[in-house]
């Protein structure tokens, strides 16, 4: 048996819903052999981030190349990177011509509202990072952060999308779940050629932790499989909406998903439209 594999570069979510343990759930769920190099420790649950306990450097990078120089990855994500200097390292690594397939999520605040990248290390996210990425995927407001434009429609979605693809990566994925008063969830899709856009009903449940994650894991994951990125969109899309179509209560606040519903959801209804730039 051949393993498919995926390292995720990411912080650590002690209430298990968002960062390393919701990316590893994931990877699991698809059945990807999944590895971890923790950027920061977090006390967190559902309520909120009760504090951040960055890794030192040298761990962080001994983390990477322990995995890489002997399991190796067939694609890596990127979450939590907390700062520069830890950007500094990821990118380090990603600049070498081994490097496998890179999902940048650009995490940037905590489903709670905690900061979880510091505002100086944005930049240098996108400067550093993003060119060596097959695919970045910011939600709606980290969109807005990094580009100064308001997401407020579907046409200034597509030129905040336009405007990040222009920092080297080769696409785009702008997340839909933070659109408010709809009824349809739907994420934007671009390449510089093609937008995809991937609409869904809204799910209403105010138990959304780590959806991000997850998302962009699964889409790791199916990278990994060797899908081609619009397909891997595509099936990650129904992976997340069956996991928040099952999401219940843990603990007392915004509890997290299901990384398990697919086993027993069939299917989702997931539409898949393209338009040619």
């Amino acid at each position: 048996m051949t393993y498919t594999k995926a390292l995720t570069i990411a912080g650590s979510d002690s209430g298990g819903g968002a960062g390393i343990q919701a990316d590893l759930k994931t990877f699991q769920e698809l059945e990807v052999y999944g590895m971890s190099a923790i950027t920061a420790l977090t006390a967190q649950n559902t309520v909120g981030v009760q504090g951040v306990y960055p890794a030192s450097t040298e761990a962080l990078h001994a983390q990477i190349e322990s995995v890489l120089s002997d399991i190796g990855a067939d694609a890596i994500k990127t979450g939590m990177l907390y700062d520069e200097e830890r950007i500094d390292i990821v990118a380090s690594f990603a600049k070498k011509s081994n490097f496998p397939p890179l999902i940048v999520d650009p995490v940037m605040i905590s489903t709670s509202g905690t900061p979880l990248l510091k505002e100086e290390a944005k930049q240098a996210m996108m400067e550093k990072l993003f060119p060596h990425a097959v695919l970045i995927t910011p939600n709606i407001p980290e969109a807005e952060a990094m580009t100064n434009i308001s997401a407020s429609s579907l046409k200034a979605r597509k030129d905040i999308a336009r405007e990040l693809l222009t920092f080297g990566s080769e696409a785009v994925l702008i997340k839909g779940g933070h659109e408010e008063d709809a009824d349809e969830i739907t994420d934007i899709l671009f390449d510089g050629a093609e937008f995809h856009y991937f609409t869904s009903p809204k799910i209403s449940t105010s138990h959304t932790h780590g959806t991000g994650c997850t998302f962009a894991a699964a889409i790791t994951a199916y990278t990994a499989m060797g899908k081609s990125m619009h397909d891997a969109v595509r099936a990650a899309k129904i992976f997340v909406y069956q996991a928040l179509s099952r999401a219940e209560t843990i603990g007392s606040g915004a509890g997290p998903v299901y990384h398990a519903a697919h086993r027993t959801a069939e299917g989702a209804p997931v539409k898949m439209e393209v338009e040619r730039e």
